[in-house]
């Protein structure tokens, strides 16, 4: 089914990586607009997030699964023109999505299930940058970590998409969240966000820092982003039944843990990564996101930390920011 009297082009505007490498590695590119199949919908793209995947994704470091398309862009805000028969009871609607790939585009493909409704008063360049980080964190910490009301966690990297995210919905459900960052004026940043404790692994100790903050007891989550090196220490910070979850490995693919300590202690050490999910997970996800923490997104409590907005064109200008290490919250490309 497609929108009444809206005609949808056969090319569109998208940035393809026809060479692995830097920023400008993005170009812009003519590529056909793809077609939804049953269970999917075509949404007409207003905005899209720009996420350290997609880095990953640019210097060949990170493939798409198969099936993907290979046009970078993981999540985006707009309204639903085409879909397949089983979802053409969304079309016309104003979504945001999850994507496998696809979202540097003018046109995206996304699975229906995978798609949340934007509220009417509810800004879609906001929007976009929504669905990662909010999917992630929820998978990650609130089920893989099952953190509830009055837990303490430690999450590194306060001021990027995930830590700001996290940020708020520890603040929503009452959590203590401590969180690093890279400098004061960052740590300043994340405590105005609404962060509980923020500290310079810089010129700070964060073990020691943890330590204190908590009166020697430790958290009951750490979410990593880091790997490497910061795994041990991590273990450090967490409370007895403490539990460990990697979601990406920064800082280094290896570590050395002491195992009696997890033994011990009972630790529990664990991982994910949500891009090579089934879309049938994802598509459960967004339902229990839908009951639990749409409702806040509805009510104009959650919106996500915003950085800089570029056209779809200066893709290579929003990915060179990222590699900066200077943003705070989102960077999003408008289409």
């Amino acid at each position: 089914m497609i929108l009444d009297s809206f005609t949808i082009p056969s090319q569109m505007t998208a940035i393809g990586i026809p060479v692995p490498g830097g920023p400008d590695a993005l170009v812009p590119e003519q590529r056909p607009v793809p077609v939804p199949g049953e269970d999917e919908v075509l949404i007409r793209v207003a905005a899209a997030g720009v996420n350290r995947p997609d880095v990953l994704q640019r210097q060949g470091k990170y493939p798409p699964p198969p099936g993907a398309s290979d046009i970078p862009g993981l999540e985006v805000a707009g309204t639903i023109v085409a879909a397949g028969r089983s979802a053409d009871m969304l079309v016309g609607q104003r979504v945001c999505a999850l994507l496998p790939g696809g979202g540097y585009a003018e046109y995206a493909i996304a699975p229906a299930g995978q798609c949340l409704p934007v509220p009417a008063d509810y800004d879609l360049v906001e929007a976009a940058a929504l669905p990662e980080t909010l999917f992630t964190v929820w998978t990650n910490l609130f089920e893989r970590a099952y953190v509830v009301g009055g837990d303490r966690v430690l999450v590194h990297g306060g001021t990027s998409g995930i830590g700001t995210m996290a940020i708020s919905l520890c603040r929503l459900f009452d959590i203590e969240i401590i969180v690093t960052c890279g400098s004061d004026d960052k740590c300043a940043q994340a405590l105005e966000w609404g962060a509980s404790h923020a500290i310079n692994y810089k010129s700070q100790d964060y073990v020691a820092e943890v330590k204190r903050i908590t009166g020697g007891q430790g958290v009951q989550a750490v979410l990593d982003m880091v790997g490497g090196d910061y795994v041990p220490r991590n273990i450090e910070c967490m409370a007895e039944d403490g539990r460990h979850v990697s979601i990406a490995v920064l800082g280094g693919a290896k570590t050395s843990i002491f195992l009696p300590t997890v033994m011990s202690r009972r630790l529990t050490l664990t991982g994910s990564t949500l891009r090579p999910r089934s879309s049938g997970f994802k598509s459960l996800v967004a339902d229990e996101i839908m009951r639990t923490v749409w409702p806040f997104v509805e009510q104009g409590k959650l919106r996500p930390a915003m950085d800089q907005r570029f056209a779809l064109a200066d893709a290579a200008k929003a990915h060179a920011r990222m590699d900066a290490g200077e943003h705070f919250g989102k960077i999003v490309l408008t289409v």
